[in-house]
């Protein structure tokens, strides 16, 4: 089943993946400034937007479903994923090396949840809670999710009002299809395999998310074979939101072919 995609621009590929309970449009605001320079190629993710249900899977799963719905006659593929989509993208890379040339992460983490063994995420006990009350108060609870994205950003309100509206623009997620992707928010930890990301790697990180702590962003520059870090002043967990601009010059800088060291913002 291939997914919702659209594509705006030319140049060079450039897939962007939202995250939980989102869809494509939410990176509207980049869109413009982005497809002057790149064939953007944006998906909806399985049951979100206007991608039809799927079967139950995993992290691997929708990185194949992904890359399935990816035109074959482009290569050189830079990948974009914010939040649950950054883990789809290192998923990606990893699945297929020789179609992914460059990642981005967005408020991307290795392991979103805390357990013994990692202390940079948040406590289990939020997603689950957000799990239970999915099925009890769905639109709340939503609500609650794109707020909590935004907690601490310096430009919260407008954030926050900017999620609500492009969340608004299309289908609502089924509760299945939420729960099933807050389960894989729960599972995955992808701590051990990041090493094997050959890919020049882009880490774009609000310095106030409080969903992804910025230190998780630290964590992966120190593992990640080819990357750096641009920590965002006053951003939170959807920088391209609140930082526009200084979103969108900081990927054009790194993902052309006349990039330089990126100096952070």
């Amino acid at each position: 089943m291939n997914l919702h995609m659209e594509t705006y621009g030319t140049g060079q590929p450039l897939v962007l993946i939202h995250g939980w309970g989102m869809h494509g449009g939410v990176w509207q605001s980049t869109v413009e400034q982005l497809g002057q320079h790149f064939s953007l190629h944006i998906v909806d993710l399985p049951g979100m937007g206007f991608s039809a249900n799927a079967s139950s899977g995993d992290l691997s799963a929708i990185a194949e479903q992904v890359i399935a719905t990816l035109p074959t006659n482009e290569t050189g593929w830079s990948v974009c994923g914010w939040s649950l989509g950054g883990q789809v993208a290192m998923r990606m890379a990893l699945q297929r090396p020789d179609l992914i040339e460059k990642l981005v992460l967005v408020g991307a983490t290795p392991k979103f949840v805390n357990d013994g063994s990692w202390q940079l995420g948040m406590d289990a006990s939020v997603f689950r809670q957000f799990a239970d009350n999915i099925s009890q108060d769905y639109a709340t609870t939503l609500m609650k999710f794109l707020t909590l994205q935004c907690m601490r950003a310096s430009e919260a309100r407008n954030t926050i009002k900017q999620l609500r509206e492009s969340f608004a623009k299309r289908p609502v997620p089924s509760i299945a299809t939420l729960q099933s992707a807050l389960d894989i928010l729960l599972a995955s930890d992808l701590r051990a395999e990041v090493k094997k990301l050959s890919q020049a790697t882009l880490i774009v990180h609000g310095d106030r998310d409080s969903l992804a702590p910025v230190a998780a962003a630290h964590w992966l520059i120190e593992h990640l074979p080819s990357a750096q870090l641009v920590e965002i002043a006053g951003a939170s967990h959807a920088p391209f939101l609140s930082h526009p601009a200084q979103f969108t010059q900081t990927l054009l800088a790194f993902l052309q072919p006349e990039f330089t060291e990126i100096r952070a913002i």
